[in-house]
């Protein structure tokens, strides 16, 4: 064996860990999101005091064992890889660290294990597991569509601000103080509110004209809304026709996989492949 071979036990624990298209790989994301969304529960549970009163100890004692089980993982990221460092300081190895240090640091820091929460992110997980990453072009035309729309929607946001400044100003004067529109920033703030179709209800207009001027702000939060919608959905219909006309001219599709390179930690290479597009690195189990 050479100097830059791997013991075959971390190779297939690399494809464990790191792969989910063996039925190996998938069993351990399941499992994973399962104690993750487990971990989060417990969170949520101890944050409700009359439950937290009853069940502390085993509410504790299991965020213990998910914190254990954690590490363990962390640490088998860590020595499956060639190159250790590149995975603590990508995104899912912060999150990962982050996702396990919590309950830790409550040692030394009242409060800490609230960062538990952080395990959310790391249900992006799941596109690995039910193999969506064929489907994130989808979700890549939504974010175009917006990008593209961003100069109108721009233009359209600093119109509706102008507006709310205005008729947040006109109801203060219309209103006053003992209506409960004790000045022009919480005046804006509920005309925003009106105006978004949200309404709390915290503040409502007592004088006839107030009321007329409610109805129209009202009446013109109806097309707020439709706006930008319209702007979003042109652009996202406009785009998905322009991709559907490439493809006529792209009958071959090429497959993608969850496969992650064991040196250089990349995914998505194309099924069947011997090597990694990015760094060469022979992708197969030696």
């Amino acid at each position: 064996m050479s100097k830059t071979s791997k013991p075959n036990w971390k190779n297939k624990l690399h494809e464990i860990i790191y792969e989910a298209d063996t039925p190996e790989g998938k069993l351990f994301d399941v499992v994973l999101l399962i104690f993750i969304l487990a971990s989060i529960a417990l969170v949520m549970l101890e944050s409700v005091s009359t439950i937290d009163k009853k069940y502390h100890n085993i509410l504790y004692i299991g965020e213990w064992i998910v914190t254990i089980l954690f590490s363990i993982e962390y640490i088998a990221r860590i020595i499956t890889v060639n190159k250790p460092k590149k995975y603590i300081l990508s995104f899912y190895g912060i999150i990962d660290l982050l996702s396990t240090v919590p309950m830790y640091l409550s040692f030394f820091f009242v409060g800490g294990h609230a960062l538990v929460a952080l395990r959310a992110l790391r249900l992006l997980r799941v596109f690995r597991i039910l193999k969506l990453a064929r489907y994130l072009g989808a979700s890549n035309k939504l974010a175009g569509a917006i990008k593209a729309s961003r100069a109108k929607i721009s233009v359209f946001l600093f119109a509706v601000i102008i507006a709310a400044i205005i008729f947040g100003t006109l109801m203060y004067l219309v209103e006053g103080e003992e209506n409960g529109f004790n000045n022009i920033p919480k005046s804006v703030y509920w005309c925003i509110v009106t105006l978004t179709t949200v309404g709390f209800g915290d503040i409502a207009p007592q004088t006839p004209l107030g009321q007329l001027i409610a109805t129209i702000i009202m009446i013109m939060g109806y097309g707020i809304i439709a706006v930008p919608t319209g702007i979003v959905s042109a652009e996202y219909t406009r785009s998905a026709n322009k991709k559907d006309e490439e493809n006529k001219t792209e009958p071959d599709k090429i497959n993608l996989n969850s496969q992650n390179c064991q040196n250089c930690l990349t995914a998505n290479h194309i099924d069947g492949a011997e090597y990694c597009y990015n760094c060469g690195h022979n992708l197969h189990i030696e």
